[in-house]
Parts: C-alpha cells; structure tokens; sequence
C-alpha cells in the first residue's frame, strides 16, 4: 500500500511510521507535516534516505497541496492536529485552523480521488470529564467537549462520520486516552516532568495533583491503528486505552522513585482552567472486534521512556530552549 500519513513528524504520527515501515517492508509513506512547535524530522532523521518514506512539508487545510498528494493512494492516516490543552486556551485559532478545516480538505481529498480509506485519530478529551465512580468512556459516550482544543477534535470527530453517511467515504475513528513514549514533545506531563528532573529542576503539578487519566503506551495505541486499518469496519468508532489509570500525582512519585528523587522536587501551581477531573476508556469492543488489549504495563514502559530520554538529551534539550 501507499499511505499519506499526516503530522507524522510529531509524536504519535512518528512512532506510527516507524511502526508501519518495519512491519510492512512492500509498502511506501508520504509524510505530510507543515512542522509547527511540535513537528520534529529529528524524529524520523533514520528514514530521511529512504526510498519507501518521503516528506513533504505543508498544511493540511492546503487544498491544492493535499490533492496533489492522494493521486494513486490507497490510504490516509490522519495525525495532524494542535493538541495542546493550555495553548488552546490562549489561542484557539490554530486548532480550528488545523483540527477543522484541515480534516475537511482530507476528506474531500479522499472522496474526490476514488473514496480513499480515511483513518482519523482522535482522542478521549472529546467525550468530557468522569467524576471518580463513573464508568470509563466507551464507543457510545456522548461527546461533552470542554476545552477549544477538545471541542475542535470532536468537530472533526462529526465531519469525519458525516462523510461516511453522507458520500460513504469509507472512514474509522479511534479514540485512544493519554499516550507516552520516546518523542514526545517536552510540553506534555511524562516528558516535562522526566526532563526537567534531569536538568535539576522541579515540576510543576496543577492544582494538588489529584486529576485521573489513562495511560497508552504509544507502541500499543499504534498497533490498536494498524488492526483498525486491516480490520476495522467503516463508519465506526474504536476506543484504545492502556487499563492504566493514575493521578498526575501518583505520575510525580513514581518518577521520582524512578529517578531517588524527593517530593521537594514537586511545585504545585495554580490549576488551569476547566481541568477535566478524569479520563478512563473501556477498550472492550476493540478487544472484541480487533482481537487488542494493551502489552505494556505501564511500570516497564514508563521506566524504558524514562531510559530513552537520558540517552537522547540532545534531542530533547534543543526543544525546550
């Protein structure tokens, strides 16, 4: 097969590529990433010279660019979007501008060049905030966004399953909880908090550290998207989660016990507005349909990402000057 991914130099996007090209040796990636903050070709710089991988830098809400791209596809695999909750809250502009409009030009790409297979990848974020005894999120939770860049997801999350009832386009959905792992952009809690203990610094905790989310190991979150693609039916939604719910403060202290650090490592600031209390997914019908559950547990994965980050202070440091 020939895919389009984009947003793959970001970090998902990058742990994907790397995924597929190792696993399906005949088949070609496009990457299309317009390189924003997060976007990073150090992170596939091992493929740079490949023949079976190119990339082309540009915007996904660029309509002339993206139908240039789909001639001869068989496969889009969409990454592409702002993420990051506290930008979006000082600036929601980007996230309409990229989670949105850039989705639509997809799709429209996608059905205007032979109905191409569209996969698009959302998150839990959409689905709202569980207090602690609720259930976890499932396929059929309604959507009760709460940030821009939240809303923006479940936006695209509604135009993604328009085009299937509308133009058939033939499309999946995944929605997967909070992801870790190597290349991960130093922004996001598990690799701030990893690298500013390694650069002697504290770490700043929102609130008490009391909020819940579910954590992925992106090595299980991408093979979850390659059963979706070869076994996935279209038009319907399916929700990867690691069974691995922990408080950002039970996060801190692990690390620290990780790293013989104290909890005088830990600065509590000020909690950022409409904080989602908890996230937690229940992955049954991924496990039903797809034959998926997470590998990983999260004791080994967080203690490998840890590992990786100390053997790549180069990459990481750039980033955060």
């Amino acid at each position: 097969m020939k895919l389009l991914v984009t947003g793959g130099a970001g970090f998902i996007g990058a742990n994907f590529i790397h995924y597929w090209l190792k696993n399906y040796p005949e088949d070609t990636i496009v990457n299309l990433d317009l390189l924003t903050y997060a976007g990073n070709l150090d992170n596939l710089k091992d493929l740079a010279n490949g023949s079976r991988y190119q990339f082309v830098k540009g915007d996904i809400a660029d309509e002339a660019l993206v139908n240039s791209l789909v001639k001869g596809l068989d496969l889009i695999v969409n990454f592409a979007a702002e993420s990051h909750v506290d930008r979006s809250i000082k600036d929601s502009a980007a996230f309409i501008h990229t989670n949105v409009v850039g989705t639509r030009v997809l799709l429209e790409a996608a059905k205007n060049n032979g109905h191409l297979r569209f996969h698009h990848i959302s998150t839990d974020e959409v689905f709202g905030s569980l207090k602690a005894n609720d259930p976890p999120f499932n396929e059929k939770t309604p959507y009760d966004p709460r940030s821009p860049y939240s809303a923006s997801k479940a936006a695209s999350d509604h135009l993604v399953r328009a085009y299937y009832h509308t133009y058939g386009l033939p499309v999946t959905i995944s929605n997967c909880s909070n992801n870790y792992g190597p290349y991960q952009y130093p922004e996001k809690l598990i690799p701030l908090f990893i690298t500013n203990l390694l650069e002697g610094k504290t770490v700043p905790l929102y609130g008490r550290g009391k909020n819940i989310r579910d954590w992925i190991h992106v090595d299980d979150h991408n093979r979850g998207l390659d059963l979706v693609i070869k076994k996935g039916k279209p038009g319907e939604t399916y929700c990867f989660g690691g069974a691995n719910e922990k408080s950002n403060l039970e996060i801190t202290r692990l690390l620290l016990t990780l790293m013989a650090l104290g909890e005088d490592k830990i600065e509590f600031v000020k909690d950022r507005p409409g904080h989602d209390f908890r996230y937690a997914i229940d992955f049954s019908k991924a496990k039903r349909e797809l034959g998926w559950e997470p590998r990983i547990d999260f004791s080994s994965g967080l203690k490998a990402t840890l590992e990786w980050y100390k053997k790549n202070v180069s990459w990481w440091r750039k980033l955060k000057k």
